[in-house]
């Protein structure tokens, strides 16, 4: 037997927002020893690869450390393959860049309890103290892959297209209790707390 949910309490604010975020997915990958000289063009192009488990921000582009000597990096939508194709460009023999951009989903989740939502069915301890801001990690919730990151505008979840209706369905019957709300489109400048849209 279940615990029966919590019933929704009036607010002025949402205790949930979520919106579906634009942007372009993109995996690089070192070669075989080669992650400093990866990190080493990264960091001429202006961004510093997160070490695993953490979080970067950095130019309108965000990357996530959540698998070793690989990241995925997150820009603002360009035409279809054109930032890994910069990206590849940029790495030559150093490492890979693979688009992503239609294979995953992804949600900016905002507000006060979103934490305790994703806590119904999330396998990391999602508590600030173990889980702060500029955190990212690959786990499994609601028996979907995804890939969580903690930012400045509240959580990034990312999961792969074939499973997001489903999440998303999942989400919007979970979060009903804690007041949710769908919102419009966000960027990557959003994401990251800068004030382009």
């Amino acid at each position: 037997m279940s615990a029966p949910d919590s019933l929704p309490m009036p607010r002025a604010t949402p205790g949930i927002r979520l919106a579906s975020c634009a942007v372009d997915i993109v995996e690089i990958a070192a070669l075989h020893g080669r992650a400093p000289e990866l990190e080493n063009i990264a960091g001429a192009r202006g961004l510093d690869l997160p070490v695993l488990g953490r979080v970067a921000v950095a130019s309108g582009q965000l990357a996530l450390g959540v698998r070793p000597a690989r990241w995925l990096l997150l820009a603002r939508p360009a035409h279809s393959g054109a930032t890994a194709a910069r990206w590849q460009a940029a790495c030559g023999r150093a490492g890979a860049a693979v688009d992503l951009s239609s294979g995953l989903a992804a949600w900016r989740l905002a507000g006060p309890q979103v934490r305790d939502a994703l806590a119904r069915a999330c396998r990391l301890d999602l508590d600030p103290q173990v889980f702060p801001a500029g955190s990212a990690a690959a786990t499994v919730m609601a028996q979907v892959g995804v890939i969580l990151a903690v930012l400045p505008s509240g959580l990034l979840l990312l999961t792969p297209t074939s499973t997001a209706r489903h999440l998303r369905a999942w989400l919007a019957s979970t979060a009903k209790p804690f007041g949710l709300v769908s919102e419009a489109d966000v960027t990557v400048g959003v994401l990251s707390g800068d004030r382009a849209t």
